[in-house]
């Protein structure tokens, strides 16, 4: 191994030392006079992305050359396909919430090995929050273990969402809780569920492998379970890095908010239809 670590440096150690000073180097763009632009409608890139996805590539691959790479703001290539580990990275998860001055944004880093994330950071410099994870070793925030909330009904349940889509039609009947705050970022929405800050996040539309590798892992080391809106498991590196959807819960609430989550889905591609038919 060589680059700018120690030899002898730990994947853990090496993505947290590098997500950390990744974090710092967004901090000092951040509220300044930012250049922006659409990549495409709606989904913003920053100067800030690009630069910290360089940082990030050159230390990353760097210490550890034989790697393959996955990045939001890099353009994909099939080498990584025939490689072991990969680091699928997000410069700036939730650059929405960057370049409008708000605090829900990170930067997330994850290792996967045969398709599974085994080292996971996620900085939140703005909250001071750093998360870091290793397969079977537990999720941290700061130095404190996470662990998911032990609600076992969805009586009270806490849900990252627009408060208004609590009691949503396309629910089987409204979620009986309260909406908590809800970042940009879909990492830390999922990562509040790993700090029990949140009961539950649920995501019907398809997203990026970098959006929720390095939190599917801090997730699950927390006790919690993840899946894809099809109730299976997350897996990452493969040729189209998607993932249909996501249902993140504890344990004891995570197949009743799957089988909501899938009402969900199904009354609004039923009303899609009607209005396409109508039309």
């Amino acid at each position: 191994m060589s680059g700018s670590g120690d030899a002898g440096e730990t994947d853990l150690a090496l993505a947290v030392r590098v997500t950390r000073a990744a974090g710092a180097i967004a901090l000092k763009h951040f509220h300044g006079p930012e250049d922006w632009w659409d990549k495409s409608p709606g989904n913003p890139v920053s100067r800030a992305d690009l630069e910290v996805d360089a940082y990030l590539k050159a230390r990353l691959l760097g210490a550890r050359p034989d790697d393959g790479w996955l990045s939001e703001e890099t353009a994909d290539t099939p080498d990584r396909l025939g490689r072991r580990r990969l680091w699928v990275v997000d410069p700036i998860d939730g650059t929405r919430d960057f370049v409008r001055g708000r605090s829900g944004w990170g930067v997330s880093v994850a290792l996967i090995e045969d398709g599974k994330p085994v080292v996971a950071a996620l900085a939140a410099p703005v909250r001071g929050q750093l998360f870091v994870a290793s397969a079977g070793h537990g999720a941290k925030c700061n130095g404190q273990r996470l662990r998911v909330s032990h609600l076992n009904s969805l009586q009270g349940v806490r849900l990252p969402i627009d408060a208004a889509n609590m009691a949503a039609a396309f629910w089987p009947s409204p979620w009986p809780g309260t909406a908590v705050e809800k970042p940009n970022s879909l990492a830390l929405r999922m990562a509040k569920v790993a700090a029990n800050e949140a009961d539950a996040w649920v995501e019907g539309r398809t997203i990026s492998e970098w959006d929720v590798a390095a939190s599917a892992l801090i997730l699950s080391e927390a006790g919690g379970v993840v899946t894809d809106r099809h109730g299976a498991p997350l897996a990452f590196n493969k040729p189209d890095p998607v993932l249909h959807g996501i249902a993140a819960a504890p344990p004891a609430l995570h197949g009743e908010v799957l089988a909501r989550l899938d009402h969900a889905l199904k009354a609004l591609s039923a009303y899609r239809k009607a209005q396409n038919h109508g039309g």
